[in-house]
């Protein structure tokens, strides 16, 4: 049965959230919400929970994990980030954004896109996730909650409690989310001296981007 913590959407409590964090030392899977949805999370580096993760989104070791890192330079230690690539990031972040960025030897090679060695990264703009990262100590290895067979993610924490009650630890209840999923642009060309490629345009403004 998942425990619900209900979180002021503008000033997150810290005494649930250091419960929610507790969990997921212990290796829980948790329901949270987002700048963009709400997201499935757990450690980066306990096997378990990741294949947890993965069962309660059915997908498979091909479909692109993120990392939800509290700021810049905590991103920049799990991905390989040249100058170009860095001046692109500090303009989008924190915000709406995944990265797609070559995965350093920080990333356990099974949370990796298998064929490419790629993970998404991103700096969430969102005040009770900000404060969870910040609790945790480290990056939170997530996927954006869409039920299997079914295109759009799911906003609203009721509904996910009844949905996964059986499957989650915990849902953090901080209000609905917005709908539309993030803004994905693939930063690797960037290395051979090519430009970013838009993988999907969501949330985040790809003029802001100079997209």
């Amino acid at each position: 049965m998942a425990q619900y913590f209900e979180a002021h959407p503008d000033n997150p409590q810290p005494r649930l959230l250091k419960q929610a964090a507790a969990l997921l030392r212990q290796g829980g899977v948790l329901a949270v919400p987002t700048d963009s949805s709400y997201a499935l999370v757990c450690q980066l580096d306990d096997k378990a929970a990741v294949d947890r993760l993965r069962r309660i989104r059915q997908v498979d070791e091909k479909h692109h994990l993120t990392l939800l890192c509290r700021d810049l330079s905590e991103l920049a230690s799990y991905a390989r980030v040249d100058n170009r690539q860095y001046r692109l990031l500090k303009q989008a972040t924190p915000g709406p954004y995944t990265f797609i960025l070559d995965a350093s030897k920080e990333v356990p090679r099974r949370v990796s896109h298998p064929q490419r060695k790629t993970i998404g990264l991103r700096v969430p703009d969102r005040k009770g996730l900000a404060l969870l990262l910040e609790l945790h100590g480290a990056p939170l290895l997530a996927t954006t909650l869409i039920p299997a067979g079914e295109s759009e993610p799911l906003n609203d924490p009721q509904e996910i409690r009844e949905r996964y009650e059986h499957q989650l630890d915990a849902v953090v209840d901080a209000g609905a989310c917005p709908l539309e999923p993030t803004t994905v642009v693939d930063l690797t060309p960037m290395y051979l001296g090519g430009d970013p490629q838009v993988v999907r345009e969501g949330r985040g403004s790809l003029q802001a981007l100079g997209l």
